[in-house]
């Protein structure tokens, strides 16, 4: 007489795996990079203190939470959300010294210096709204690691295609980077769509700035040509 079986063995079991910080903190040193290494002309006073405040706040992160993103923290989810209000505010700033450069005629700005603080600001524009992308979709990286179920404010091709995608996809910051860049240039969502009123939003805000970025300095610097 057989013996009954027993439980069928475990097959491959998933394992969820929270994101690393790296990708984010290259992403924000790389926009400090790009706020440090503006032409001189048209900076505005006191225009250093973004980048400390950036650099303080990313170092903040990185010694509380270094490796994966994994805690789900009140305080750390703040303190991230801050970091990208001070990186958002100093690209404003900047961007409205530079349409009143370009507005003004009589300013002594060359069009290669225009052309420079132009790119340098579309690229940072591109970084700042792939982070509010990543922090807010789906309750953040620790939350989307957490699988804590928040509902997403963006539909991701992987989301719609799961039986191409990586088993158990969940966006990283990398994604959110891709969709920011391909909004800056496409003008409109692509590849991901978005399906929440904020996220909405938000892609017409980058994309407006993008637009409107590109036609002022390229049409002003061509007209310095």
């Amino acid at each position: 007489m057989s013996e009954p079986a027993g439980p069928a063995p475990a097959t491959d079991e998933i394992v969820w795996k929270a994101e690393r910080r790296w990708p984010m903190a290259l992403a924000v040193i790389a926009a400090v990079a790009l706020q440090v290494g503006l032409p001189r002309e048209g900076r505005v006073q006191g225009w250093w203190i973004f980048p400390i405040l950036e650099l303080g706040l990313l170092a903040a992160l990185v010694a509380v939470d270094p490796g994966r993103i994994d805690r789900r923290s009140r305080g750390m989810y703040t303190l991230t959300i801050a970091l990208i209000a001070v990186m958002t505010v100093g690209t404003i700033v900047s961007l409205v010294v530079l349409v009143a450069d370009i507005i003004d005629h009589d300013a002594i700005v060359r069009g290669p210096i225009l052309l420079g603080r132009g790119a340098a600001l579309w690229f940072t524009n591109v970084i700042v709204f792939s982070l509010w992308f990543w922090i807010f979709d789906r309750g953040g990286p620790a939350e989307r690691a957490a699988r804590s179920g928040v509902p997403p404010s963006f539909g991701f091709p992987e989301d719609a295609m799961p039986e191409i995608a990586p088993v158990g996809f969940i966006p990283t910051y990398p994604d959110y980077l891709y969709l920011s860049f391909t909004n800056a240039t496409a003008f409109s969502p692509t590849d991901t769509l978005p399906v929440r009123t904020w996220a909405k939003m938000t892609m017409m805000a980058g994309s407006a700035i993008s637009f409107m970025t590109a036609i002022l300095v390229v049409a002003r610097a061509i007209n310095e040509f």
